[in-house]
């Protein structure tokens, strides 16, 4: 089976999400595994963190891609990438089980009404990482080099001139990665509605 994140990279990202989509209707157990395998580790990644429970982020990564098995003929590609449509199904699937839990306890003092014992953290709300998950998938189909330098950037918080001297790329090509990279990803961004 053809790598379809090298599709991707190379900018046929389309071609290999209907390669893929293609395997999954069909019922081939080979697709889903790419699938997984292209999008596992994210979609775990985000539970985790929006779950905040590994043991239950791993049962739902379980329930994400068993929805994505028996949902796959009801994918509709016009309406989201496949990475979208994943993590769409994973933000359901945490959201459903954030709701079954027992409540936690609340202090009625605390601005907002906070959680007893832990300060509510805005940057792991279940919406926020959907999109910074949603991004990782899309800087994973820029080429690598563009991609290297924006995490570089954005995920180091590294300067040009460091990311220059820590790659040992000229400042100039670094400058040139990093146009190129924001302009394809906001192309991507594009693309996805």
């Amino acid at each position: 089976m053809r790598n379809p994140l090298s599709a991707m990279r190379a900018g046929g990202g389309a071609r290999g999400e209907r390669h893929l989509l293609a395997g999954l209707r069909r019922g081939d157990p080979d697709a889903l595994a790419e699938i997984h395998r292209l999008y596992g580790g994210v979609v775990l990644g985000y539970l985790r963190g929006a779950m905040r429970d590994p043991a239950a982020a791993e049962d739902v990564h379980q329930e994400v891609f068993l929805e994505v098995w028996r949902r796959g003929s009801a994918y509709d590609p016009e309406r989201a990438s496949l990475g979208t449509w994943i993590m769409l199904i994973a933000r359901s699937r945490a959201i459903d089980h954030l709701r079954k839990r027992v409540p936690e306890p609340h202090d009625p003092q605390a601005p907002g009404g906070g959680v007893l014992g832990e300060e509510e953290d805005a940057a792991s709300s279940p919406d926020l990482l959907v999109e910074r998950w949603a991004m990782a998938v899309l800087v994973a189909r820029l080429p690598e080099d563009q991609a290297r330098i924006l995490r570089m950037r954005f995920h180091e918080g590294l300067s040009q001139t460091e990311i220059a001297a820590r790659t040992g790329i000229p400042l100039g090509t670094v400058k040139t990665y990093m146009v190129r990279g924001l302009r394809r990803l906001r192309e991507l961004m594009e693309e996805e509605g």
